[in-house]
């Protein structure tokens, strides 16, 4: 038994600690758990704990249905909001197949594939997620129909003894207590809607981080009596809720995205690995943006940018080279703007970073920067600029990511298949529903 074990073990008696929730995904990200005995722990370091795979999205087909639950050690937390009585633990869960190998099928495991392609490369890649999530009284909707949000601030609004800002604080200080840093929090754009940034950490921790950063919203809005949504776009003519986020690839302690001297200060190491993420945005659309939903942010206006294309800060680019301080050479990282609060956090991260890579190990070349603001081009000057459009809705998205050998390779073929068919059945139920929007607009005059 190894030292981070061993610790977890002696908390669990120390703080008495009576259930240990295991945290794991299915294939669209959605969070499971299983509650377990602390004297159980110890047995599942050593042999994990079974479960029938079966049972949850994309993990297993029906005739190899028996799965194993590996706990990893380093992400035992405290569940603050479980309280002092029966104090409650969690711990993220890696899933093995009944011989003790990685499971084909574990996002958290994608992930850690595609980190090992950039170890092998002599990288080690720090993410920093920007998440937008919307504040509502409720998930009920209103009487004209649509969400009703707790206030009707905007942009960085200082809204005087408002819900949003009490959330925040609590938000805060409740991620803080389970070891998540938090750079900063305000009001976004949107009426009730807030963005909370996460400080760097490597990708892994990163989306750990972001599924427990999700858990940790939904549980502080039900203790307020009010009600958080990720949901891409909950409102028509309001702002989308996006996770732009940070990537910088370090060479031992050095920033392999900076080069004194050169413009922008990027290197050439930067400048292919952006590349590579412009080449393939389109195949990888539909993990990034993965909801029917998604696409109402990405084409529906605001700031979500819908064609490839990058600059030096420019907020209107799917990929953003940031501002910061001469000398800061540490600090040089590309931002990624496309990406929805709604994603998978392993999987979409799992294709940016072998997008980006590809870009490297081909020495792709980088296309001139946009200069000018994307999103005020007609499309004849788009498309002279070489902006291509990104997929326009969840079917487009399906058909580029079903010819993608890179993603297709990036996410293995269980999790390739398994997220294709989920996202083809939705399409369909979406394609056969009759809107509001339809029967208000032909009911009357058809």
């Amino acid at each position: 038994m190894d030292r981070q074990q061993e610790f977890v073990l002696r908390t669990i008696e120390e703080r008495d600690v009576r259930f240990v929730r295991l945290w794991f995904t299915d294939v669209v990200g959605s969070m499971k758990s299983v509650a377990l005995a602390p004297a159980e722990v110890e047995g599942a370091f050593e042999e994990g704990l079974g479960f029938d795979g079966s049972s949850i999205e994309g993990l297993s087909r029906i005739y190899e249905s028996d799965m194993l639950l590996q706990p990893d050690p380093s992400t035992f937390q405290i569940l603050p909001w479980r309280g002092e009585v029966e104090p409650t633990s969690r711990m993220f869960c890696d899933i093995l197949t009944p011989d003790g190998l990685p499971a084909a099928a574990d996002p958290r495991h994608v992930l850690k594939r595609q980190l090992a392609v950039a170890s092998e490369m002599g990288f080690t890649c720090y993410t920093h997620p920007e998440i937008e999530f919307y504040l509502l009284r409720s998930a009920e909707l209103g009487p004209d129909g649509y969400p009703v949000p707790v206030d009707r601030g905007g942009y960085f609004d200082h809204v005087t003894g408002g819900v949003a800002q009490d959330f925040r604080r609590t938000a805060v200080t409740m991620l803080e207590a389970v070891g998540i840093s938090v750079e900063f929090s305000h009001h976004e754009n949107g009426p009730g809607q807030n963005e909370i940034d996460l400080r760097y950490a490597d990708a892994l921790q990163t989306a750990d981080n972001v599924m427990t950063f999700r858990t940790v919203i939904k549980e502080v809005a039900i203790q307020q009596g009010i009600y958080a949504t990720f949901m891409p776009k909950p409102f028509s003519d309001e702002p989308g809720s996006g996770m732009h986020t940070h990537f910088s690839l370090f060479e031992g302690d050095t920033n392999a995205f900076f080069e004194a001297g050169r413009e922008f200060q990027l290197s050439d190491t930067a400048r292919q690995f952006i590349a590579g993420i412009l080449h393939h945005a389109p195949e990888f659309t539909a993990v990034t943006n993965q909801f029917v939903n998604s696409y109402k942010r990405l084409w529906g206006g605001g700031e979500a940018p819908s064609h490839r294309s990058w600059g030096h800060n420019n907020r209107s680019a799917l990929v953003r080279v940031p501002l910061y301080k001469p000398g800061k050479g540490q600090s040089a990282r590309v931002e990624y703007r496309g990406i929805d609060s709604a994603t998978n956090p392993y999987l979409a991260y799992a294709c940016l970073l072998g997008a980006g890579l590809k870009g490297i190990q081909e020495g792709y070349e980088l296309e001139p920067q946009a200069e000018e603001d994307v999103w005020g081009l007609s499309s004849a000057e788009r498309r002279a600029s070489g902006h291509d459009p990104l997929p326009g809705s969840l079917h487009d998205a399906i058909r580029a990511m079903e010819e993608s050998e890179l993603v297709a390779e990036i996410l293995g073929e269980q999790v390739f298949t398994s997220f294709l068919r989920n996202k083809r059945d939705e399409w369909e139920a979406y394609r056969q529903n009759v809107s509001p929007f339809e029967l208000r607009r032909y009911l009357g005059i058809l």
